[in-house]
Formats: C-alpha cells, structure tokens, sequence
C-alpha cells in the first residue's frame, strides 16, 4: 500500500511540473500573421507538409495571372531529403509570369521554395532566371543547380521580408533573355504577415567601423541568409512563435575545431523577454540554450570563439545576435564580459547581458550592420566573441544564444548576388600510385568517427603530432624540388564559392601531404556506393558534425566497415579531414579507431573506419573537433618556439606521460596567467595569433603551454 502511495505521489508531481512548465509557456505570446497562403506549385490538390501546414494549388488557383506562358509537372526523381510537398510539383515559365498574392498592407515573409530536376523533360542546367517581387529584384540569372551544387544541398529555400503598400503582393518570374532554351520554375511559394521586428527607424543602428548611422524602413528588402539557434538544435517552421521560420544549428558554421561549449539554461532560471522586446522575437527555445568558450580561462583568453558565413560582396548586413544569460549563478554585472567583432571590427566593447538586462534569464538581442565591400563575389563574413579582459570580468567567457544574417537592398532595390563558382573537377587518379590495404584489419573495439579514448589518447595525439609535424616541417626546409612525388593522393580544396566559406586558404587547388600512401587505403566513390547500398538509410549509425556514418561491407563482404560521408563543401570539415587521415593512418591504439582508408572523388571526403560491433567504449573521450583544436594550438606553439629558439619539451608517448618547458617554467600549472589585455587570436586570415604584440609560443607567453593548452580536454567537463 505504501508502495502505491508512493507511485501516486511521484505522479503528482510529474503532473505538477508539467503543468508549471504550460503556465510558463502559457505567458509567451506567438505572432498571428494576419496572411498565411502557401501555394503548392504544380498541384491539382490541396495537401499537407510533414509540419502539418496545408498547401493550396496553383493549378486553377485565382493567384495565376492569365498571361505567360507556363505548364506544370512533376519532379522525375526524389531525393531522400526531399518532402513531397511541396518540391515534388512544379509550375514551368517559359515567358515571363506574374502570380498576385490579395494581402493586407504591411512587412510579408516570402519564401521561395526550388527543387533542381528534371521537370516537362527541360535539362535543369537551362533553368536561369530572375524573379522581382513590388519594386525589388530578388533573384537576377539564378540557376537553382548551380547553387544547390555549391551548398551541397538537394533544394534551396530563399526567404525575404518585404512590405506592401498596396493590397496586392506581386511575384514575377522571368527565364534569362542571355540564355539558350532557358526557363523558370519554382515548387512552393509561402506568404506570412510579420511585425515589423527587424525595422530600426530610430536611427540607433550603426554600421560596424563606420560609427555612421543606418536605416531599415518600409523602403528596404531583406533577405535572411543564415538563421541559427546557436548551442542548440534545429527549431522546425511549427516550433517558432507564429513566423513559420527554421532555425538551423550552428555548429557547421564554427571556425576551426574551437567550438566551446554548449549548454541549456539551468532548471531554476525562467526565460522572460526584456521590456519592450515582443516574444515572438524568437523562441524561447533558442534563448534557452547556448555556446560559450569554455571553463578553462587560461585557454579562453587566447583564442575567439568564432562563425564565418559565406555573403555576396557589395552589401550592407543586418546582423541580429540573441542573447540570455542563462545560468543561475551569473546574475549581476561584470561577471561575464567580452568583446564582440565582425569582420575583424569591433562591433561591440564590454558586452555584459546581465549589465543589458539587469538580471539572468532575461533575452535580448542586439542589431549590428556590416558592409561587405565590393570584391570577389563571395567573402566571408566574420563573427568572434572574446573576453574583455579590460573590464576584470568573474569570468574570462563569452556566450550566444542565436543569430541572423540578413542582406539589405542595395538603393536601387536590389538583392541579387552573383551565382557561385561550379566545384572543382576532380582530378585524374594515376591508379598506379594507389597501393591497397593488405590484411583484414578487423578489430574487436573501435570509435565510430575518429574519437579518442580518453585523455591519455588525447595527450598521446599531441605528443605525437608534434613531433611528425615538427619533423616534417624540418624535412621541408631541405627538401628540394627535385624530389619526387609523395604518392598521397590529393585532397580537393574549394575556393571562396561555397556557402560554409574558403577563408581558411581562400585557395582553388590541391592539397598534398607528405604521408606515404601503402598508410592508407584509396577506395572509388563506386565502391563507397557499393559498400553502403547507395547510402541507405537504412544503414545509418548515427549523424554528427562532420556528416552522416553509414555500416558497410567492403572486400565482397568479408569486412565489415564504418563509413563516414562528410560535407564536402564544410572547411572545418576539409581541415579535420586532412588532420584525421594524417593522425589516424600513423596512429595505432587500442582506444582508437583503426582507419582504413578514405575517398576524395567527385569533392567527396569520405573515410572508412573499422566497423565496432559491441558499441562505443565505456569512458569519457574527448570529441574529435576538441582534439584537432588542442592539436592545432599545440602545433602553433612547437612551431613559434622552434623559430625563437625556446623549447617545448616532449612527451613520452608510451608511457602517456608530457613534459613541457616554456620560459623557464616545467611546471604550467603554476605558470602566471596573467596578461596585458592587447589580445587578438585568429587563424589564417591575415591576423595573427599574439598576446599584447608578443608570439603565443615565447619565453614571454606568461606560462602558456602545450601542456596548458590540452589540459582543458583532458577534463570531461571541459571544452
């Protein structure tokens, strides 16, 4: 009876809580748009997206303008990404056409929804075409292939926020007059009403560098490039506050393996918005979760935690960032203060969300505009977060909620950008310089995706790259040109094209590595089909930042592979990829996983692990991206040390044990973190990496160490 009692009781509170947290939520308010059409392009019949939203059809629908010249058809092939609705049907112009939306005077999300295939039996590489909207120009010359192509992406979805006067919102779509047999097409269309949330009439926005003011009124378009829920996971059109926007993670956009951290607001802090900021803002679950740097201050202190965005040269750009101090033991001012930069420019000196809202668990956000100058077509838009040492901070930290990017209409009404460069053709592979694996490599405990076991690994993988890299780099001063090829076959590089950004080498190209190629094994992107049934989903282990990991069978089904299929056009994921080949195919350990080999053709970066058939070790690893960060920095010291002629001691690698000097002091833990506040960090962009105008890795570096430097990934909690 007690027993029962018990039970009951349990369940009371459970019901308790649940009903305290709809109270909560019950004080949010969502946004009703006064207009919602979405038009399902092509379709004969209304229907239902996975979100539930039902799709009317244009065929026959009183939008279509009478003229044009225009038919409908359906996709030829799907995509396993690709909803039916509503990219499986799709209207074709072959002239210029008008679809007239009745709607009420007022700022619309419009979206635009492409799908590149093959529709009325057109080649989808002839589908050109620009498409204006009232009095701006949305697109001009887009082809959906070339850009799906470049993102790596099977559709595209293209959103703007535009304000009508009248009482009609006009959409035309018109096939490129320069070329051959071009069309147009589009697969949805999608109107909602919104408050006029990113207008900034006051004249308080200031463009970044400039100090000038910068108006966003009823006379300018925008157009959303990146929408990010940032420490957190994707938030579906259904889940934000009555807008229908996605919200994307934003770990693909991080530069470099330095990710920090990520976290959720802790269970006594309520999210409320600040005074006169609508909730509808943003979701409360994008202010309830966050990325900051890190526990260890010695490591925050010298480095930014960083995004880059791929944007079209020659505009102007709203950036939004949200933020909500969301842990409960930081509540007053000065507790955490940092700097925040765009595009190497101090946007922001001293933020301090609790100094901005006076208490914790409150979400604001703040507007910055940045002009891209003219240039190369595409540039990279920088974000870094640092703390501001000058301000004597409890902690030496930085955090974000979210943010957006939009592109601003230029004075003429435009919003058209450039399409992107086509990916580099692969190069021929001289099949006589491959030489394959021998043996079954079978093993009985692996790592799907290259993790470390541990933080012995983890120092091990230090240790140990910088000593072959310190000797390679050694061997390269000798080397002469008359030595002959390596025999590594070449890692295909991407210039400034793609949307994840180039800024790393900003280089078109091939990379070469000097690992003798009998380390690793080169397998074809056929057999990489073969292996995984063509990526079947079905075959799916698991998805991460890198990309997706399939179970396979390669050797006739003798051996039983993981296979991991990275984004091709990620840069984070071209330098892990390069350093985790380089690591793994030297590296033996029992906590680490054996890798096979890999594949780079048609710009794929695919690589074949050892299959683990009794799940993942049972210990606290470090991630990858955590270990390649340590391995990077530690690297950048070894290097700097060298050309000074300090030392940084070595590691003994059997044993797992590391011994470090660096200006005299062996013992780091006791080394002086102190600095002078002049900090800049950054990687291969044209800044340099330097405290107060000296080399990180110097006699003068205040104690700063290798040793330091992975001892924050030796800590499970850390990083």
């Amino acid at each position: 009876m007690g027993y029962i009692n018990i039970l009951s009781f349990i369940f009371c509170m459970v019901l308790i809580c649940r009903l305290s947290l709809v109270v909560k939520a019950a004080n949010y308010t969502n946004y009703v748009p006064t207009d919602k059409i979405f038009l399902n392009c092509g379709a004969s019949s209304e229907l239902a997206d996975p979100y539930g939203r039902q799709w009317t059809p244009d065929v026959g629908s009183k939008f279509a303008s009478s003229g044009g010249n225009s038919t409908v058809s359906k996709a030829t092939t799907q995509a396993a990404s690709v909803d039916e609705v509503p990219f499986m049907t799709a209207r074709v112009f072959y002239s210029e056409f008008t679809y007239a939306f009745p709607v009420a005077s007022g700022r619309k999300f419009l979206r635009l929804y492409f799908y590149p295939n093959t529709y009325a039996g057109l080649n989808a590489s002839n589908a050109i075409f620009s498409v204006t909207s009232q009095s701006f120009t949305l697109l001009n010359n887009f082809s959906v292939l070339l850009n799906t192509k470049a993102l790596n992406y099977d559709y595209i979805v293209k959103e703007y926020s535009i304000n009508v006067e009248s009482t009609f919102l006009n959409i035309t779509f018109t096939p490129s007059p320069n070329a051959t047999d071009s069309f147009a097409f589009v697969n949805g269309i999608e109107v909602v009403s919104m408050p006029d949330i990113y207008d900034t009439a006051d004249g308080s926005l200031i463009i970044v560098g400039l100090n000038a003011p910068y108006t966003i009124d009823n006379s300018t378009a925008l157009e959303n490039l990146y929408r990010l829920n940032v420490g957190g996971n994707a938030i579906s059109p259904t889940d934000d506050t009555g807008m229908f926007r996605s919200w994307y993670d934003d770990s693909g956009y991080i530069f470099g393996a330095a990710t920090g951290v990520t976290n959720s607001a802790d269970p006594n802090v309520t999210i409320t918005y600040f005074s006169g900021i609508p909730s509808y803002v943003g979701p409360v679950d994008m202010y309830a979760t966050a990325r900051s740097m890190g526990p260890d201050q010695n490591i925050n202190i010298n480095y930014n935690l960083t995004w880059m965005f791929s944007v079209d040269s020659g505009f102007n750009y709203l950036v939004r960032l949200h933020f909500c101090e969301i842990y409960e033991n930081i509540s007053k001012i000065n507790q955490r203060v940092f700097d925040i930069f765009l595009n190497n420019q101090t946007a922001e000196h001293g933020a301090d969300v609790v100094g901005w809202t006076h208490h914790n668990g409150v979400a604001i956000y703040k507007d910055y505009v940045v002009l891209v100058p003219e240039g190369n077509p595409q540039e990279i838009l920088w974000l870094a977060l640092h703390p501001d040492a000058g301000s004597y901070p409890n902690y030496y930290d930085a955090i974000l909620n979210g943010l957006e990017i939009f592109k601003l209409s230029d004075p003429s009404g435009n919003l058209a950008g450039p399409n992107p460069s086509p990916p580099p053709i692969q190069d021929n592979i001289d099949p006589s310089r491959v030489i394959p694996s021998s043996g079954n490599p079978k093993k009985n405990s692996a790592v799907i995706g290259g993790g470390v076991g541990g933080a012995v690994v983890a120092a091990l993988l230090i240790g140990f790259a910088i000593i072959v890299v310190s000797c390679r780099r050694r061997q390269g001063k000798t080397s002469s040109s008359s030595d002959g090829p390596s025999g590594w076959l070449p890692l295909s590089l991407y210039g400034n094209s793609h949307s994840a950004g180039s800024a790393k080498t900003n280089t078109t190209g091939s990379y070469a590595s000097s690992l003798p190629s009998n380390l690793c094994r080169h397998f074809s992107f056929a057999e990489i089909k073969a292996a995984t049934n063509n990526f079947d989903e079905a075959l799916l282990l698991g998805v991460g930042g890198f990309g997706k990991v399939y179970k396979g069978e390669i050797d006739g089904g003798s051996t039983k592979v993981a296979i991991k299929r990275g984004n091709p056009l990620s840069e984070q994921g071209v330098h892990e990829f390069q350093t985790e080949i380089e690591m793994l195919s030297k590296l033996r350990h029992r906590h680490l996983v054996s890798l096979i080999g890999y594949c780079e053709e048609n710009t794929e970066m695919i690589l074949v692990y050892d299959y683990m058939a009794h799940g993942t070790l049972r210990i606290d690893r470090p991630a990858m991206g955590d270990v390649l960060w340590n391995l990077e920095f530690a690297l950048q010291l070894q290097e700097s040390a060298e050309e000074s002629g300090s030392a940084v001691g070595g590691m003994d690698i059997e044993g797992g044990t590391y011994d470090a000097a660096c200006g005299g002091n062996k013992d780091p833990d006791h080394a002086s973190p102190g600095f002078d506040g002049n900090v800049t960090v950054s990687r291969s962009s044209g800044m340099t990496m330097s405290i107060g105008g000296r080399s990180l890795a110097s006699e003068d570096s205040d104690g700063l160490t290798p040793s330091a430097v992975f001892s924050q990934i030796m800590n499970p909690k850390g990083r």
